[in-house]
């Protein structure tokens, strides 16, 4: 694929081809098919972001392949969600990648320099929500973000929220992620200024169902400015508050 770019670059350059052609090639190439998955190699060019691996579902063999296809390609940092530790031990065999056993995700490449023009803030309920914060934290952080974590600030017990204002309205985006009831989102939405994504998760008691309950909460709050994602989302959070931070 690198090669088709440079000939694509000298063609503009000689002025074969015309810049506009070029962009449009470079937009619409299409994807590398190896049998199991296609993959998309010019995911970067058109949204600023290589292409992630999500690993629920996927063999370690074709997680193993999808990788050797995408460093093949150019990409030099590989993110992997929702993978266990069973495929993380036998996925490592092959390629050096860094794991985190709580947010079930791996990185090849490592972290970039920072890049985003403020902090995302990344605050859960509770401890039991940290799983998914983790996934939303780690992914904030590939995606080249400054990240503050603040966990445990839950509504039962608001003043642990309060002691940490500072870092809530100085925020420029805030992933609040809780289960039960979901009430923190509406609260930090309350506090801050800048655009609060909720995360609910399927963390609670049998009336919470999965996460149903917080999600309700989150899409029912009176606070403004707030987005709701899918529960358990973390990635998906992240990948947002990643968008707005680089405005």
């Amino acid at each position: 694929m690198n090669e088709d770019i440079k000939k694509l670059l000298e063609g503009v350059q000689s002025g074969e081809i015309s810049v506009d052609s070029a962009i449009h090639q470079l937009k619409t190439k299409p994807f590398m098919d190896i049998g199991y998955a296609k993959i998309d190699t010019h995911r970067s060019i058109r949204n600023g972001a290589g292409e992630v691996i999500y690993g629920a579902g996927k063999t370690p063999k074709q997680i193993i392949g999808i990788i050797s296809k995408l460093k093949e390609s150019g990409q030099e940092r590989i993110l992997i969600t929702r993978m266990s530790p069973d495929k993380y031990q036998q996925v490592m065999k092959y390629h050096d990648i860094d794991y985190y056993e709580d947010a079930k995700l791996a990185i090849l490449g490592g972290m970039p320099p920072v890049s985003g023009k403020g902090t995302i803030l990344v605050a859960t309920g509770g401890t039991s929500d940290v799983p998914v914060a983790e996934e939303a934290a780690l992914t904030a952080e590939f995606l080249g973000n400054n990240v503050t974590r603040l966990y445990d600030v839950g509504v039962a017990g608001l003043h642990r929220t309060l002691a940490h204002l500072d870092e809530i309205v100085d925020a420029s985006v805030i992933i609040a992620i809780a289960g039960m009831e979901g009430a923190l989102a509406s609260v930090l939405g309350g506090l801050a200024e800048a655009p609060v994504i909720a995360v609910p998760t399927s963390v609670g008691y049998g009336a919470s169902f999965g996460g149903i309950a917080a999600l309700l909460s989150m899409l029912n709050s009176c606070a403004n400015g707030i987005s709701v994602v899918n529960i358990d989302n973390g990635f998906g959070a992240a990948y947002q508050a990643s968008l707005i931070n680089h405005r």
